[in-house]
């Protein structure tokens, strides 16, 4: 098995989701719903990964490298219209005898992703959206201390400090909220159901 060129091509996956993420921000498209181009990506990433998982199992950091590893975490994270491969790699994850730090980190943000996606609480406070102030804000979380508990044994920083730094990169980034927030949630429920996260 040939895990240096699988390694390669998880890469390639990361880069060519980067490379149009980068373009999204740069002429101000970012954060206007999802983007087509960024769900054709997304899709597309999923279903090539998904091959690869389906042929040496979850691509840890000991079999292509933390790089790679990494890059998949990222591909995963980002194929949210495929809700079974999401719940499929987060199942796999938790089944590993032996996940690094990094992959303990990247099971929790997953997690997170899906719990939110399913309208449940997230545990670790990973996942942002727009809230009515027009500020990033955590998704719906269970309680405060233990999800700075949970952070803590990742050796995340306190959620507080990630709101801080989620809200400066934004800035960065020239990211704005919707500019009709309701429209966008009833288009997001609407996506979420068609896709097959809600009935």
């Amino acid at each position: 098995m040939d895990f240096k060129k699988l390694a390669e091509k998880i890469i390639g996956l990361k880069n060519t989701d980067l490379q149009l993420r980068d373009h999204l921000i740069r002429s101000g498209e970012l954060g206007n719903g999802y983007h087509k181009s960024m769900q054709e990506i997304h899709s597309k990433n999923a279903e090539i990964l998904e091959g690869i998982i389906d042929h040496i199992g979850f691509p840890t950091a000991e079999k292509v490298g933390t790089e790679a590893s990494e890059a998949a975490w990222l591909v995963i994270q980002h194929s949210i219209g495929n809700p079974a491969f999401m719940r499929k790699c987060l199942m796999l994850l938790e089944n590993s005898d032996s996940k690094t730090q990094a992959e303990k980190i990247s099971m929790a943000y997953l997690a997170d992703r899906i719990a939110v996606f399913e309208d449940r609480p997230q545990l670790y406070g990973t996942q942002f959206d727009w809230d009515e102030n027009g500020q990033l804000s955590p998704n719906v979380y269970d309680d405060l201390n233990k999800v700075n508990e949970r952070r803590k044994s990742l050796g995340l920083n306190l959620l507080e400090d990630q709101t801080a730094l989620i809200r400066s990169r934004a800035l960065d980034e020239n990211q704005h909220p919707p500019a009709d927030l309701k429209q966008r949630n009833e288009e997001m429920e609407a996506w979420k159901k068609s896709v097959g996260w809600a009935t």
